[in-house]
């Protein structure tokens, strides 16, 4: 199966919209949640910032510039958008130097909103979540329809596909990934990049053989769960009473493989799909388990928090939700609509 979007199934079936998304930057915005505040004080100077258009790293470099240190001194804890508005926290390491004034950042697409001061360099990972604010334009079809997807996707949410970002222009992470497991060397920074698409490939494969079964949000047998706001997962278990109130609270998920080295966990029914699901792209399975990459778990199901919309003319539909780390705001639009151009 190809990775991409266009072709996984859709929870909903056929969109009930078609629309143009990223008109502007402006239509497409990102707000990181940290989960926590700064201390006030520490070497590190905690930057909030906005960027237009602009690539994270690059913002990164240049902040480091900016502040006269070296680049590995400048954290973030998400790439985010380049076509987009977006606000996102980057920490400073300035080891006893005076904050420089960050007012006159010399860019007029990247703002420093506020700055304080943290104790700790900003790692990768370390946030809870992005908020989004999108609006989609020039939006053909049935208005109706699309409502109730909507109160549809409130509901149960959708499935947590990776999106076609995770693999790179016109998909070409995959096959890159292929050529690299059939000996091609790449640079060690890519390497990372190239392991990360294997692994989501397979992931989004099994996803699709559950939405195709009607049971990306429900369980199979021999299921492993994964527990909502964290990396941790457990089971399999028979299915019970118990787990049945989790899953319907948004406790737990129903979890698919981020494939590695050894046997994934799940049994029976969950586990004879996703080992014949890895079986179809073997040299992937094969390629990230000869990388010594653990056997990891993803939730199936993504469930949008705070899912608010409103029309903003005829033609105009904005949303607005708050997803955790790692998930994909275009994997929520597409059950809505077909995006054009």
């Amino acid at each position: 199966m190809s990775s991409s979007e266009l072709e996984l199934p859709r929870a909903y079936g056929a969109p009930s919209l078609a629309a143009h998304l990223r008109s502007t930057p402006e239509d497409f915005r990102v707000e990181e949640v940290l989960g926590y505040d700064a201390e006030g004080q520490g070497e590190h100077a905690l930057l909030w910032v906005e960027k237009r258009g602009a690539n994270t790293d690059w913002v990164a470099r240049e902040l480091a510039k900016f502040a006269g240190v070296s680049p590995v001194a400048v954290g973030y804890a998400g790439l985010k958008d380049r076509h987009a508005v977006t606000r996102q926290t980057f920490s400073v390491q300035l080891a006893g130097k005076p904050d420089p004034d960050w007012s006159t950042f010399p860019h007029p697409d990247v703002k420093v909103l506020a700055a304080t001061r943290h104790s700790r360099k900003l790692k990768r990972g370390a946030l809870r979540g992005n908020r989004f604010v999108l609006v989609l334009r020039e939006v053909q079809g049935d208005r109706g329809a699309a409502e109730q997807v909507l109160q549809q996707i409130a509901a149960r949410g959708v499935p947590n596909y990776f999106g076609e970002q995770r693999f790179g222009r016109e998909g070409g992470n995959v096959a890159q990934a292929r050529a690299m497991f059939a000996g091609r060397r790449v640079d060690r920074d890519k390497r990372s990049f190239l392991l990360s698409a294997a692994r989501s490939q397979i992931f989004n494969n099994v996803l699709a053989a559950r939405v195709e079964r009607g049971a990306w949000d429900t369980p199979l047998d021999g299921e492993i769960w994964s527990l909502a706001g964290s990396r941790s997962w457990f089971g399999p278990e028979p299915f019970s009473d118990v787990l049945a109130e989790r899953l319907s609270r948004a406790d737990i998920h129903p979890s698919g493989p981020l494939w590695g080295q050894g046997e994934p966990p799940t049994v029976g029914d969950a586990g004879a799909l996703e080992r014949e699901v890895a079986a179809a792209s073997s040299d992937l399975a094969e390629g990230v388990a000869a990388a010594r990459m653990d056997q990891e778990r993803r939730p199936l199901r993504l469930l949008p928090r705070d899912l608010k919309w409103r029309w903003l003319d005829d033609n105009a539909l904005e949303l607005a939700f708050e997803l955790p780390a790692g998930a994909y705001a275009t994997v929520v639009v597409r059950e809505l609509a077909a995006i054009e151009g």
